[in-house]
């Protein structure tokens, strides 16, 4: 059941946020929605960021300016020499919008235990015609190292060169993917090989995200009226 569904579409609103921030009329939102999915398209097609595992991009839209949040693991590319690379980027981005764009940067301290890192890095394993199982093991391996409670795997299509596509998944740790307070992280990525493409889900999981204005749990609150009720008892008696 937990498979079939994006476990961040799943928890928005509850411990996870939007990619792309903004609100417009309702006339503009079809025109701003394919604004938004062609300036993240040409972003991660730009030679500038090649190479820079980029993991998110977070669109902020203000009246007169967009900001353009890029997570990655390896910012000095995307910084280039004395900033070449981030104005030629701006300069590219520029000419989709009529805004003003605003690039900003955001370095990923741990990417071994980035899910969309993770399934990058698998998927480049699989197109360099690298073991699949032994790049799944070294992965979660790496990611259990790097903190995380719990890392799943899953690869599907023509693993090794079958001549029939199937799916093999690994997994090591927790994953409550029904748990809502829980803080999983997803990535996908597709592997383009010879012999057909290779997709990639990745699932972290990196503990529980409790609500800090609601101390007492259901188990708490049930004790606590049970012995209010026990005080009370005694007290009368």
């Amino acid at each position: 059941m937990g498979q079939k569904v994006n476990p961040i579409g799943l928890r928005l609103g509850v411990n996870k946020t939007w990619k792309s921030k903004w609100y417009v009329d309702p006339r503009e939102y079809a025109a701003t929605l394919h604004e938004d999915l062609k300036l993240r398209k040409v972003l991660l097609s730009c030679p500038e960021v090649q190479g820079a595992e980029i993991s998110d991009v977070e669109i902020v839209r203000k009246p007169q300016r967009v900001s353009l949040t890029i997570s990655t693991s390896r910012p000095g590319i995307i910084i280039g020499s004395k900033g070449s690379n981030v104005e030629k980027l701006g300069a590219r981005l520029q000419g989709l919008t009529d805004k003003k764009v605003q690039i900003k940067i955001k370095e990923i301290k741990k990417p071994e235990a980035d899910a969309q890192l993770i399934a990058l890095n698998v998927a480049r394993q699989l197109t360099n015609r690298g073991s699949h199982r032994r790049a799944l093991k070294m992965a979660i391996s790496k990611a259990m190292q790097a903190g995380a409670q719990g890392v799943k795997i899953k690869v599907s299509g023509r693993l090794g060169g079958k001549e029939i596509a199937g799916s093999e998944w690994l997994k090591d740790g927790r994953i409550p993917l029904h748990t809502l307070r829980s803080d999983i992280d997803y990535g996908f990525a597709q592997a383009n090989t010879s012999f057909g493409a290779i997709g990639v889900k990745v699932w972290v999981y990196n503990g529980e995200i409790l609500d800090k204005s609601k101390k007492d749990d259901a188990g708490l609150l049930v004790r606590k009226s049970a012995r209010e009720r026990a005080e009370s008892v005694e007290a009368r008696s």
